[in-house]
């Protein structure tokens, strides 16, 4: 893989300049071994410094992204909710939801109503964090920890068998000691990590009070604090903060294209390359650095900027350009969370629905279109059947769940956005099979049950399925088709 990464940076500098002595220097082995991408104060024309700053946008997008999030949050004065809505922590802690995520939400695009959520951004290279798992029995739950390249790198919860107690945390040069009572060390491959703690409930009032218990003991915390023992919170007492980045139509927009050439030196410095990622690292370090230098070309760069967000990173948010389809008119990104070198589909669910979970965790599936290929929009009348014995293959659980034209939550006189296993009041076909409506207006009072409401205009369906099983993860199950009724 390093020689295909150091070999696509040299085709680029080979199409840039055809002709040429350093175009010559570059197609002799024994120069091309020598470098190391782009050397610093390299001669540049207008039309490398915009393929090249593309290139950077496209691969630092997702990273970016993440480190606004967590440097919006990083200084609260302690665990709680952005709004009275979102968990957000200062650096170090989480803070736990004990409901279904309200409607309101914006921090972050396709949030699921089949989990409660917990969320916070550590820094583990000098504040590594306990992270507490209490005895969930027979309930499903997954803690997703990622790195600062959106990947997941620990396996926590219910499909790992996971042993009730305690977990350290911490950088990847590391070396402090261990002390007694950790279950376990694992250690992020980057300093900025992200702990999404999600535990199962359903949607009946017993569940939402058993689940309460649980709830007070997902904790995260600095390891200074540790002493041994399981700590309790009362997440029902919180304090309400402001947005850091005010109100939105949609998702929060946390990757401005002006600052984009500000912010990924810092990502380039506190995220090591990959086996293979040097000679992109070297390339993107010399057009950052002849920017500082020429303020011509840190205008070309901004406008760049401008230019891939519009072209190539917006069109990733339609689900139809993201992932592998799978049939009847459905995609799915087979690698989420695990994107390796897959800058497309790593830019693309940053875009779309930040934070995957890993497929053997969760695979997500989702579709912007009908049978036949048309846009959904509330005011038509959808169903997906589900043949009897062909429900989502999960030893977890699934849902539909139906997002509006911006990826989030349209409210709605039911205050309902999906169905699925947690959904107690579903009402199966004589033949066993079951039947999900969606469209505005109500298809009727019996089939309520069924119906997930829509907003009038063009919406989105998106299939969650944790712990999937072998059929799910392999393509041979295929969801069935969005069937529009006249």
């Amino acid at each position: 893989m390093r020689k295909i990464v150091s070999a696509f940076a040299t085709s680029l500098l080979i199409a840039t300049f055809p002709t040429g002595s350093f175009a010559q220097q570059v197609r002799q082995p024994e120069a091309a071994s020598e470098i190391n991408g782009t050397p610093s104060g390299t001669i540049m024309t207008k039309e490398y410094v915009r393929t090249m700053g593309r290139t950077a946008y496209l691969w630092g997008w997702p990273l970016v992204n993440n480190l606004n999030r967590s440097i919006a949050v990083s200084k609260l004065p302690e665990p709680g909710r952005i709004e009275g809505i979102i968990p957000a922590a200062p650096t170090g802690y989480i803070s736990m939801l004990t409901d279904y995520i309200d409607s309101g939400e914006h921090f972050v695009t396709c949030p699921n109503q089949d989990t409660v959520y917990g969320a916070g951004y550590q820094r583990v290279s000098k504040q590594p964090v306990i992270v507490q798992v209490p005895d969930f029995g027979d309930r499903f739950y997954t803690y997703q920890i990622v790195d600062a390249r959106t990947n997941t790198f620990a396996q926590i919860g219910k499909q790992y068998g996971t042993k009730p107690g305690l977990y350290l945390i911490v950088g990847p040069d590391w070396k402090g000691e261990v002390p007694a009572g950790v279950n376990a060390v694992i250690r992020s491959p980057t300093d900025l990590t992200i702990i999404l703690p999600r535990v199962f409930q359903d949607d009946t009032p017993d569940d939402k009070k058993a689940v309460q218990p649980l709830i007070s003991q997902m904790m995260v915390y600095p390891l200074t604090e540790f002493d041994g023992k399981m700590k309790t919170r009362d997440w029902t007492k919180f304090k309400s903060f402001p947005s850091p980045a005010g109100k939105s139509v949609g998702e929060t927009k946390w990757v401005i294209p002006e600052k984009f050439f500000d912010e990924l030196p810092i990502v380039m410095k506190e995220v090591p390359p990959l086996p293979g990622e040097e000679a992109l690292y070297a390339s993107f370090q010399s057009l950052i650095d002849a920017a500082a230098k020429d303020p011509a070309i840190r205008k070309m760069l901004d406008d760049v900027a401008v230019e891939a967000e519009n072209e190539l990173i917006k069109p990733l948010f339609d689900f139809r350009n993201n992932g592998i389809p799978l049939g009847n008119g459905w995609n799915s990104p087979s690698n989420g969370a695990r994107w390796g070198y897959d800058y497309l589909s790593r830019a693309a669910t940053a875009r779309s629905n930040m934070y995957d979970n890993a497929p053997e965790e969760t695979r997500y599936i989702y579709t912007d279109f009908d049978a036949d290929q048309k846009r959904l929009n509330g005011k038509q009348h959808y169903t997906v059947t589900f043949a009897k014995g062909e429900l989502p293959p999960v030893d977890g659980f699934w849902s539909l769940t139906l997002y509006n034209k911006e990826h989030l939550f349209e409210p709605n006189s039911l205050n309902r956005f999906s169905l699925g296993t947690k959904s107690k009041s579903l009402k199966y076909n004589t033949d066993g099979s079951l039947t999900l409506h969606f469209q505005h207006a109500s298809p009727g009072k019996d089939l309520e049950a069924n119906w997930v409401p829509a907003p009038e205009d063009e919406f989105s369906l998106y299939i969650r399925t944790y712990w999937p099983k072998q059929a799910v993860l392999d393509g041979s199950w295929i969801p069935p088709k969005v069937e529009r009724v006249e």
